[in-house]
């Protein structure tokens, strides 16, 4: 059913396209004629504004000719270093040289979506009306779906509410349809200045105090679905001073909102509790950076494409997984969202490489899910 060489083209024109995070409007321009050609209606949300972008989130119908409707989604941008990739296939795998990412994360996924469309017209098969949401930014902290102007979206085109996301990395059996909240939190601990060598007694080392907190803290693998981590600590002065600000900044996952606020006010107990002991103290702040991915309809849209996969031959795994995405924000949005894999391995560094069999794959299970009866 599909022509893999045709796939793979695609793919290769995608990736000889240079669009890193905040830059795709070369990609974007080529999508857009793609689906152009194929008589689908087009309405682009022109939010990159918000963001210093240059792309528009590109919404697309096909219309079709039985009842029903679903939403095919993937996002146009890369990871750096990308510019000037130098293609190698062999074999089963499409890689670079080594000096670039290849974009496989997610170009792959345009690939299968624009593959599968235009398979359905060229030969004239009936379908349901299939949309398409194609982000900017994603790599850069889900910025084109987090910026959609939705009421303005609305106006103009109407996605289906069951949505499948071509941006699962590693096998494409995996059908992910759950996925955590992030918050992202900032501890500041405020000391007192002293000399260090002459009357450090006089001091409260912020360092000091700020260590005791993060040892005090409940961070890496917390329990099952929810982990923490901290990244970044800053206190510049000189060695001669008793620092008296230090900041450190972190993220909390979990598949739990009541979860978060737990171990969020347990982090500012603790801050309270140590700065109270050395006469410091604290601001604590956090905010979402995104919200939860949870089926709305008890699975049954992701058994669905689970039955796909079966007819094809190959047995498929639901799956929870503890990264954010584009669907997370869709899920705000009331859309019931899946992801599934492309064959993309290595994501995000030089060593990115495609299995073109996972490819195949994915294309081969989408056609099923939009041809079945």
């Amino acid at each position: 059913m599909v022509d893999l060489e045709k796939l793979k083209n695609i793919f290769k024109e995608l990736v000889n396209i240079y669009s890193p995070s905040k830059n795709e409007k070369e990609a974007c321009d080529y999508v857009v004629n793609y689906l152009k050609n194929l008589d689908c209606e087009i309405y682009l949300d022109e939010s990159q504004h918000k963001y210093g972008g240059n792309c528009p989130t590109i919404f697309s119908v096909l219309r079709g000719n039985k009842n029903g409707a679903v939403t095919l989604s993937a996002h146009i941008d890369v990871v750096e270093p990308n510019k000037s990739v130098k293609i190698i296939e062999e074999g089963n795998i499409i890689k670079t040289d080594g000096s670039t990412t290849l974009g496989g994360d997610d170009k792959a996924g345009v690939a299968v979506i624009l593959y599968a469309l235009e398979y359905l017209v060229k030969n004239k098969i009936e379908h349901e009306d299939i949309y398409c949401m194609i982000t900017p930014g994603e790599e850069a902290g889900m910025l084109g779906a987090r910026n959609i102007d939705w009421e303005e979206v609305y106006k103009h085109i109407n996605p289906a509410k069951n949505t499948i996301v071509l941006d699962n990395a590693g096998k494409s059996k995996y059908i992910a349809y759950q996925a955590p909240a992030c918050n992202n939190f900032e501890i500041t601990v405020h000391g007192k200045k002293a000399h260090a060598g002459i009357e450090p007694e006089k001091g409260i080392s912020s360092i000091q105090v700020i260590s005791e907190i993060i040892s005090k803290m409940d961070i890496l693998r917390i329990d099952e679905l929810t982990t923490a981590n901290i990244s970044y600590i800053n206190s510049d002065f000189p060695t001669n001073v008793v620092p008296d600000k230090t900041i450190c900044k972190g993220e909390l996952r979990s598949h739990s909102y009541e979860k978060i606020q737990s171990v969020l006010n347990s982090y500012e107990s603790i801050c309270k509790e140590v700065c109270e002991k050395f006469d410091a103290s604290y601001d604590f702040d956090y905010i979402q950076a995104y919200p939860l991915l949870r089926s709305t309809d008890d699975l049954q849209f992701a058994k669905l494409f689970q039955d796909c996969y079966k007819k094809i031959g190959v047995d498929s795994e639901l799956q929870v997984i503890g990264g954010g995405s584009d669907a997370n924000f869709y899920a705000e949005q009331g859309f019931n969202a899946i992801i599934i894999g492309v064959g993309m391995q290595k994501v995000h560094t030089t060593d990115e490489y495609l299995e073109v069999d996972e490819m195949k794959i994915a294309a081969e299970v989408l056609l099923e899910y939009l041809m079945r009866d």
